[in-house]
């Protein structure tokens, strides 16, 4: 592993999903962005604008690589050369964080585009774990796990979703990313409550947060469904979640994430701005 003085670190502020239409307003005031995330997977070739723009942006912030694609939950080993690419992006960038989803996205040759859910089994933590530890072996540093939104409930499974990310981060000593999103979704949709999920997440583990918006659809019974699409405001329901877990926790970098339908600057940056009055209720 990496000596932990050798990298950097993510401030105890908010930041935002890097996109390459916001790059000269980023550069001219980011407001209260302090740190930016890169999806991985956008920044594996060798060159050209986009790599030429992130080394001009690691000069300035912290960043965050998350990865989609390397399919931790998957039951196919993991990918030998998609892992050689992220090692490679991430030995030059040096980055302040790297974090991967509680997932599946692929199955023999054929690659998905969406990120699925795992039953909670024995079978699967030790899948889990041992992805993980090869992960973290490959990449000589601690990755972060992010809790998924989900959308059905396994009857073969186990264990609560918290109990297995507890034991997964015991088994391998990664962190947690705590998506309040992907809570609020996944407990609605499953109708259960979710401040009880966030008592017992644990909270210790968490060195990232996330929040992002999500759409609201019915099922055929005409009970609300959340899709997680990471293509709105952040709604006043998990603003609350994420006070109160801030204030249960003390302040976490906190991301705003928007993928879809990208909004022009001065609103993501106001949503930031939003988690930086929230963080500073309960900066030390």
């Amino acid at each position: 592993m990496l000596d932990a003085t050798s990298q950097r670190s993510l401030p105890l502020a908010p930041g935002i999903g890097y996109k390459p239409q916001h790059f000269a307003e980023i550069l001219r005031d980011s407001g209260p962005v302090r740190w930016l995330e890169i999806h991985a997977e956008n920044y594996m070739g060798d060159g050209g604008r986009p790599i030429a723009q992130l080394r001009h942006l690691v000069e300035r912030f912290p960043i965050s690589v998350h990865g989609v694609g390397l399919s931790i939950g998957g039951e196919a080993p993991l990918d030998a050369e998609h892992l050689a690419r992220l090692r490679h992006l991430v030995d030059w960038l040096n980055p302040a964080s790297f974090s991967e989803h509680l997932a599946w996205s692929s199955h023999e040759a054929a690659f998905l585009n969406d990120l699925l859910p795992l039953p909670y089994t024995q079978a699967t933590l030790t899948r889990v774990a041992d992805h993980i530890d090869q992960l973290q072996e490959a990449l000589g540093r601690q990755m972060l796990l992010e809790n998924p939104s989900t959308y059905l409930a396994f009857a073969e499974s186990e264990m609560e979703e918290t109990d297995f990310l507890r034991e997964i981060a015991q088994r391998t000593g990664c962190g947690l990313l705590l998506d309040i999103n992907n809570v609020f979704v996944s407990c609605t949709n499953q109708k259960l409550d979710p401040r009880g999920y966030i008592a017992d997440f644990p909270l210790d583990l968490v060195g990232e947060v996330h929040l992002g918006g999500h759409d609201e659809q019915e099922d055929e019974h005409g009970a609300p469904l959340l899709i997680d699409s990471h293509g709105a405001e952040v709604v006043d329901p998990v603003w609350t979640l994420y006070a109160e877990t801030i204030a249960a926790m003390g302040p976490r970098p906190s991301l705003i994430e928007w993928d879809t339908d990208v909004p022009e600057w001065p609103v993501l940056a106001a949503e930031a701005e939003r988690a930086a009055h929230i963080l500073a209720q309960v900066a030390p």
